[in-house]
């Protein structure tokens, strides 16, 4: 475990890099109930299979922009043309499979919310509303996915939703407070 400028002693895959740390410091496992902003991270998450999470958080802004701030009742609309200017937007990742599934995703959002289930309550009552908290010394510790994350990731599949795989959801679900992975060493560890 390393300590930053500060002192603060943090999760270390967050260490080097500013826009990592403020990422840490600020919204990773911050329990996160916002429709609009859950769907943010599940397109995100998608995008970022692959990847790194460091990409994909270096072109979040370029994403809100090219994906009309995530609103999923915009981009549930998307079309050929919209799919052609963002396969030509160099602010995202240009994959086609990773746009189209954004768009589908944006689509299977907005049935629950027709049929009158917010995405954010189903969330979070796998959970029971609170976040899970682990006790991880160490990276090495951490699952890539959980049978949790497995069961979410089916029933998001029977929904509609796709790029939904177990490890994406878990990802999701460090990002977006559903489980605090934070080390237990790590000063986030106790205020999530």
């Amino acid at each position: 475990m390393n300590t930053s400028n500060d002192n603060k002693v943090r999760c270390p895959w967050c260490l080097g890099d500013a826009d990592y740390l403020r990422y840490h410091d600020k919204e990773w496992g911050v329990p996160l109930k916002n429709n609009r902003k859950l769907f943010e991270f599940l397109v995100l998450e998608g995008a970022q299979a692959g990847l790194s999470w460091l990409t994909i958080l270096k072109r979040r802004n370029g994403y809100r922009l090219a994906f009309d701030n995530f609103d999923p009742e915009k981009v549930a609309r998307y079309g050929k043309k919209d799919i052609t200017r963002l396969l030509k937007d160099q602010r995202i990742i240009r994959n086609r499979l990773k746009i189209n599934s954004a768009i589908q995703n944006a689509r299977a959002f907005c049935e629950m919310e027709e049929a009158g289930e917010k995405f954010g309550t189903w969330l979070w009552k796998w959970v029971e509303g609170k976040p899970i908290v682990n006790h991880w010394k160490t990276l090495a510790e951490i699952p890539a996915s959980t049978e949790l994350s497995e069961k979410i990731s089916k029933e998001l599949k029977q929904k509609g939703f796709n790029f939904v795989g177990p490890t994406i959801i878990y990802a999701f679900m460090q990002a977006t407070g559903l489980v605090n992975d934070h080390l237990v060493d790590c000063y986030r560890w106790r205020q999530p």
